[in-house]
């Protein structure tokens, strides 16, 4: 299962419902939005991660949080914590403000759902994505297997299963990812 399919999925669909009601859209609506996002913030986390520091630092960030609330309770999302904490993921991830206002932007053509609505939105999507990581293994939520994958890098461990995780289009690779968005950003 992708980043998207594990955070629509969530609860039986709760986050989708979560993000219909904060952001007064129907389902569909946010399904809509979340789909056009949650691949950038995938891409994002992928390529923050395929260098060893960027490995280390998203890792320890897994370790220290308790992102995994976000998936047990999606209506954590409304406080204003998990906004913080997902600005400060896209900062990691993105590196500015400016790249979040693009993929909320191309995420509006993509989704029909105004830009605003998704700016305000992706912060927490992006809290709800290191909960999914958390989730699946990759930190401290799954009982320390995010050393065990740090130290596993070089041979397989985190490596191969953020590929699996963050493969959006599920060839295999997330590396033809991380390049399609690349070159939507240095257009």
């Amino acid at each position: 299962m992708n980043l998207l399919e594990t955070l629509l999925n969530t609860q039986d669909g709760a986050m989708v419902r979560q993000m219909a009601g904060k952001f007064h859209l129907d389902e569909g609506q946010a399904k809509s939005a979340m789909d056009a996002l949650v691949p950038a913030l995938g891409r994002g986390i992928g390529r923050n991660a395929s260098g060893a520091e960027g490995l280390e630092s998203l890792v320890g960030a897994l370790t220290r949080g308790q992102h995994s609330r976000y998936l047990d309770d999606p209506a954590a999302l409304a406080g204003p914590e998990a906004v913080d904490e997902g600005n400060g993921i896209l900062g990691h991830i993105f590196g500015s403000k400016d790249v979040s206002r693009q993929v909320a932007a191309q995420a509006a053509e993509r989704s029909g759902v105004d830009s605003g609505v998704l700016k305000q939105m992706l912060p927490l999507l992006a809290s709800a994505a290191m909960g999914a990581l958390a989730k699946n293994g990759f930190g401290g939520d799954a009982g320390g297997a995010g050393t065990k994958a740090l130290s596993d890098a070089q041979g397989g461990g985190i490596g191969d299963l953020l590929t699996g995780f963050l493969d959006a289009d599920k060839d295999g690779s997330a590396v033809d990812d991380l390049l399609g968005m690349a070159s939507r950003f240095l257009r």
